[in-house]
């Protein structure tokens, strides 16, 4: 995979990238078709996109482009506590400008894509007046892009028991001594980001890419990556009213992660979309709608419909005639004028992490917990045999597993009776019950997520995992981790 190098004083990354082109370069692309940006689904890399890549609906006519954001699949980056959703925006853009790319249609999929593309479309999106420049920059989204598909839109903050869930996986996850346990978390991260009745091939894939490239030996990466979703701030009303382009949100009618509700909040707040955002709804869908094929099908059709009535737009590899540094510049200013705050427009314009919005409290939280989870980071469990492969498929071994004895994956704990006498499925028989919790808000949000950031590791239990992550799901409160605190 080629890749594109982003280097300041305080920051490097390397953002690996693929296209649908021969050589696999923004070289080979056809200058009469329109080009499609793809965002990857959170926790996973450009690789799951194949759905959409294999399509001839797409791929035979649209130019198409994916970036592995940094701290996923190949790409690499220095650890730091800045980073957020706005550094994300500032990678596109960036990658964007230095491979000279057309304007774009994105294609974001789930929580951490969605932020991202949401935040891009907010600072390329208005009229600025440049101070060196002294004149009116026309920084309009068409020039890096043409319109906007969210697939699955998160709440503006995690609700409480989705937070708690991803709280307990990601401890879990980085300080698991043993395969089993390993792969009995991600059998509950597979049932929780793609839904309890994930195909067994499907989470079989899952798990091999989880155990090859976010193995606990890698966990600063898994910490980062779920520090930017867990410690994000939503943007607020005034700044959605910035994007002006073509709005389309496909979302799952049955996806309790990411509730439908939510996606109808944010039709109503992009008051300024050029003839109102659209919002799908997939029938009987749920989350990672790009990736499970029944819905990935109806997902890439109602995307190319939306696209396909919009007007053509050619896709000539022209650089920008503003330097790159100075349209960064432009956007810093932006940035500045909807945070009120004068200091970020002096910042480094080299830097995508001059565009992160945390507090220093959040900066400082974060930064203290990579510290912590590289402490030992080196010697923690690889799941993978000497040719870098897992050692076994999940499915081949599931029958011999202590925890899955039964179809739904405890054998201990097929059924309950109730005070009745009756029986109860257990979590594993029925779909997760969800509570109706609204996002996280305010200081105190901040102050627990840092909290829970910095616990010694040293108190997860390591040998034995107890219970499933059905338990933290049907929870509203945090008191699972009491245990961790003591």
């Amino acid at each position: 995979m080629p890749f594109v190098d982003i280097y300041s004083k305080d920051d490097y990354a390397s953002i690996f990238y693929t296209t649908n082109t021969e050589y696999d370069c923004v070289g080979g692309f056809d200058p009469d078709k329109p080009t499609i940006l793809m965002l990857h689904p959170t926790t996973l890399d450009s690789s799951w996109l194949t759905e959409q890549f294999s399509d001839p609906r797409l791929g035979s006519n649209f130019n198409l482009i994916a970036f592995d954001m940094r701290v996923c699949g190949k790409s690499t980056c220095r650890a730091n506590g800045k980073h957020d959703s706005w550094v994300e925006a500032a990678d596109i853009a960036m990658c964007s400008q230095m491979l000279h790319l057309p304007p774009c249609h994105i294609f974001a999929c789930e929580t951490l894509a969605v932020n991202s593309a949401l935040r891009f479309a907010i600072l390329w999106v208005c009229t600025v007046q440049h101070s060196k420049l002294q004149l009116i920059v026309f920084t309009r989204f068409p020039e890096m892009c043409l319109s906007l598909t969210l697939c699955n839109v998160p709440a503006p903050t995690e609700m409480k028991w989705v937070f708690n869930a991803y709280d307990e996986m990601m401890q879990t996850w980085c300080y698991t001594e043993d395969l089993e346990s390993l792969e009995h978390v991600a059998m509950e991260l597979s049932r929780f980001l793609v839904g309890s009745d994930c195909d067994p091939d499907l989470r079989d894939d899952l798990i091999e890419y989880w155990e090859i490239q976010m193995p606990p030996y890698r966990r600063t990466r898994i910490v980062e990556q779920l520090g930017v979703i867990m410690n994000r701030t939503p943007p607020k009303s005034y700044m959605l009213k910035e994007i002006t382009q073509p709005v389309l949100i496909i979302h799952g009618e049955r996806n309790e992660v990411c509730p439908l509700k939510y996606a109808e909040r944010l039709v109503a707040d992009l008051v300024n979309v050029e003839g109102g955002a659209i919002l799908y709804t997939v029938k009987g869908g749920a989350a990672a709608l790009n990736i499970v094929p029944g819905t990935a099908s109806i997902t890439n059709q109602v995307f190319t419909k939306f696209v396909s009535r919009l007007p053509h737009h050619k896709s000539d590899l022209l650089p920008s005639p503003i330097p790159r540094e100075e349209r960064m510049a432009i956007a810093l200013g932006k940035l500045a004028q909807l945070m009120g705050d004068s200091s970020i427009s002096l910042r480094d314009r080299s830097s995508p992490m001059s565009f992160s919005c945390l507090t220093p409290e959040v900066i400082q939280g974060q930064t203290d917990s990579l510290e912590l989870y590289r402490k030992g980071e080196g010697t923690a469990l690889d799941p993978c045999g000497p040719n870098g492969k897992p050692i076994r498929k999940f499915s081949e071994t599931r029958k011999q597993h202590w925890f899955s004895g039964e179809k739904d994956g405890i054998s201990y704990a097929r059924s309950s009776l109730t005070k009745n006498g009756k029986q109860e499925a257990e979590p594993y028989e029925r779909s997760l019950p969800l509570p109706q919790s609204e996002p996280v808000t305010g200081d105190l949000a901040h102050q627990g997520r840092l909290r829970r950031a910095t616990i010694n590791p040293s108190s997860v239990d390591k040998h034995v995992i107890k219970g499933s992550m059905a338990k933290v799901v049907n929870s509203n409160t945090p008191n699972s981790f009491q245990r961790l605190l003591k």
